[in-house]
């Protein structure tokens, strides 16, 4: 009798809602995380944007001597921000000055000449990024100019 019992293959129910209870835990744990790490991944897109519209903006200016004029904020108002993809408007001072990414952005784009107004006399620059990737009408804001190395970032949770 005791031969029968030890040959039987399989697990009990008991054993498998341990491992049901075990996989249901794991998952609460590393779901908030990989959400986390998703939307940390997004904000990279306005690091890497406005470090490339620095770039792009300073060589302009070793070219022509002057900074470009101010564009609106592209590619949307920042009063409509919502976490989507948007495409990119190309008919805009961006344009003049080589920058336009690749594909759709989160973020919305802002360039100001510092100083006196364009073409003659603009000290600098300041270029910002809006997003509300979380659409809880947190707005962050990442912001860089042409005198500091320094990407400076106000509200939002990322």
């Amino acid at each position: 009798m005791f031969q029968k019992i030890r040959n039987r293959k399989g697990f009990t129910l008991v054993e498998l809602m341990i491992v049901v209870a075990i996989i249901g835990i794991l998952a609460a744990i590393a779901i908030p995380n990989f959400l986390q790490f998703r939307m940390k991944a997004k904000t990279s897109e306005a690091k890497s944007n406005l470090g490339a519209i620095r770039s792009t903006e300073v060589a302009y200016f070793a070219e022509w001597n002057f900074y470009v004029a101010s564009s609106g904020v592209n590619p949307r108002a920042v009063t409509a921000l919502d976490g989507a993809k948007f495409v990119w408007n190309t008919a805009t001072s961006f344009s003049i000055i080589g920058f336009a990414p690749e594909g759709q952005v989160y973020y919305s784009y802002e360039l100001t000449p510092t100083g006196t107004l364009y073409p003659t006399s603009a000290t600098g620059f300041s270029c910002l990024a809006y997003g509300d990737l979380d659409d809880d009408n947190d707005i962050a804001t990442f912001g860089l100019n042409n005198s500091g190395s320094e990407l400076a970032k106000t509200g939002g949770e990322f």
